[in-house]
């Protein structure tokens, strides 16, 4: 049972770390708060392998710790560290205060929904599985509510953390292939959005996304 309550207090502390993650003046305080959020999710993972009993989450934890704590965050943070833009600032719609009232409504919210889960798995972990569907929805709002491209693409970080650990809560044991192929797609997705918002930023000067309302031909 402590194992339990270990677990759902540390899927608590990702929507903290989703908030700074959110919240943060420039891109490479986000990359950062994204890699300490990533390291709480590895911790979950153990704590969540330990009470089921699952060896495959060990390995999971490994593979999220190469792919999530070091790996994609180096690389935002090397691509996104130099791009600013002093005009647009932190890019936020929402301000701190609604942000965070947003995403206490958005916990609630999910919580309703899954107190009516008769899963015998999610039984003891439904605050756990609360948080990773409102993670999902975190995520969602950030590429929402975000007019700085860099940070929608920590929106869809967000997004993918909070469905990872749903599977993981839901499938503990999961083979260690599928967390490989989350893994893979996301470094690849990184890659790819940090590529493109570079190349953005150099030919409009601009990290603004109402910039990118005119297709030129």
């Amino acid at each position: 049972m402590v194992g339990f309550q270990l677990i759902n207090g540390l899927a608590g502390l990702l929507i903290i770390t989703s908030l700074l993650v959110i919240l943060s003046d420039r891109p490479g305080n986000s990359a950062r708060f994204y890699a300490l959020q990533s390291l709480v999710l590895v911790a979950l993972f153990l704590a969540l392998a330990e009470a089921t009993d699952s060896h495959e989450l060990y390995l999971w934890s490994a593979s999220a710790f190469v792919t999530k704590v070091v790996l994609v965050p180096l690389i935002m943070y090397r691509a996104f560290s130099k791009l600013s833009d002093p005009k647009l600032g932190s890019g936020a719609v929402l301000s701190p205060a609604l942000s965070v009232v947003l995403a206490a409504l958005v916990v609630i919210l999910c919580y309703s929904v899954v107190s009516g889960v008769s899963l015998p798995a999610a039984a003891a972990i439904k605050p756990a599985l609360a948080v990773s569907l409102a993670h999902f929805f975190l995520g969602l709002a950030c590429i929402v509510t975000q007019r700085n491209i860099l940070k929608q693409v920590f929106g869809y970080c967000l997004m993918e953390n909070g469905s990872h650990l749903t599977l993981a809560l839901l499938a503990a044991k999961a083979p260690e292939l599928v967390e490989v192929g989350i893994a893979t797609d996301a470094i690849f997705a990184v890659v790819i959005m940090a590529v493109l918002g570079t190349k953005i930023f150099l030919t409009l000067h601009t990290l603004d996304a109402r910039q990118l309302t005119t297709l030129k031909g």
